[in-house]
């Protein structure tokens, strides 16, 4: 059993920890709210890429000096799963909360959770409730044993930092889709990298990697600092691909239709317009850009064509990956550098 077999199999068990926690004198909970429960936790976190939670894995053997996982003990190996899977429990709470706030339609091929019969805005207590199972699961995994008290400590910190930086993020996300004017001047690198990496960077890249660095007992600040500076250009580029995929990726390939335009989200591409368009395609822009009209969209998309974005884009990801490869081959031997190797890989020309 590879270890991604092996990580989706210990998801069961991780979820049935969190529902026996709710099976017990605490909570006393009636049954059809223990079944939403689970149909809550079911939908939600096992059905992404799951790479966040396997390069928290990736990043403790690299940590321990590159290990095959059948030579960690159980112990070992089930605290690896249970970090790498409370991280997809951060992303599944984001997820729901974000398709709420945009109005998405679908997400990872299926309806939002927030649509489903029965669900509509309780959903935003169900994100609420996913964030809180990931501090369930911290405590009773890791504050019970007296040699992890600080471990869990800084776990727990981790989460809850990453967590705060992510909704800062979100804020500044949401910015510019308010008020019923498109201001283009807001629009800038400056803003559109500040939500990058407050958004994404720091959980979808430092935080995975953090987390497996900690769990194999790496002290070294500066390895922190590091892999921080890399891991958020990481996420820059991953989150330009977003914005990509969002509005010319294929949706059956994606499992979503995009949004950003409607939304009039500061994206790579809206940025990188306004830097090369001339006045009266800036007029079309600020005519058409974040209407819920699908001929205006189509005639953003077609001003992105006829800017020739797609190629613009297609040199700058190319440019992003070498230079974060050299950056990666540069790292002192001692680096666990096998971990950001295995998120670049899995990130390069993706098309979902």
């Amino acid at each position: 059993m590879d270890i991604r077999e092996e990580f989706l199999t210990s998801y069961e068990r991780i979820r049935d920890e969190v529902l026996s926690d709710l099976k017990s004198e605490e909570f006393q909970l009636p049954d059809e709210i223990f079944e939403r429960v689970r149909f809550c936790v079911d939908y939600n976190v096992p059905h992404g890429k799951l790479n966040r939670g396997l390069t928290v894995v990736e990043a403790y053997r690299a940590s321990r000096g590159g290990p095959p996982i059948e030579a960690l003990s159980e112990t070992e190996r089930q605290d690896a799963f249970l970090l790498g899977w409370c991280v997809e429990w951060l992303q599944a709470f984001f997820l729901v909360a974000d398709d709420v706030m945009d109005g998405s339609k679908t997400r990872r091929g299926r309806p939002c959770y927030y649509l489903l019969d029965n669900i509509g805005l309780s959903a935003v207590n169900d994100s609420l409730l996913l964030e809180a199972h990931i501090y369930r699961l911290l405590r009773n995994r890791f504050r019970g044993r007296n040699e992890d008290l600080e471990l869990y400590t800084d776990l727990m910190e981790l989460f809850l930092s990453v967590t705060y930086s992510t909704e800062i993020g979100q804020m500044l996300d949401l910015s510019s889709s308010t008020g019923s004017e498109v201001r283009l001047e807001d629009f800038t690198e400056q803003n559109l990298l500040r939500i990058y990496r407050l958004k994404t960077s720091t959980y979808s890249f430092f935080l995975p990697v953090a987390l497996g660095m900690r769990l194999a007992g790496v002290r070294n600040a500066a390895h922190y600092r590091i892999a921080r500076e890399v891991l958020l250009e990481m996420g820059i580029y991953f989150q330009a691909q977003d914005d990509f995929l969002d509005c010319f990726g294929d949706p059956s390939v994606t499992g979503k239709v995009g949004t950003d335009i409607e939304e009039r989200k500061c994206t790579w591409l809206i940025v990188e317009a306004i830097k090369c368009c001339t006045s009266a395609q800036k007029e079309i822009l600020r005519t058409c850009y974040g209407r819920e009209d699908a001929a205006c969209v189509a005639r953003v998309k077609q001003l992105y064509h006829e800017l020739g974005l797609p190629q613009r884009f297609q040199l700058y990801e190319q440019k992003m990956y070498e230079q974060m490869q050299q950056k990666l081959g540069n790292l002192d031997a001692d680096f666990p550098v096998d971990a950001l190797n295995f998120l670049l890989k899995s990130i390069y020309k993706r098309s979902k």
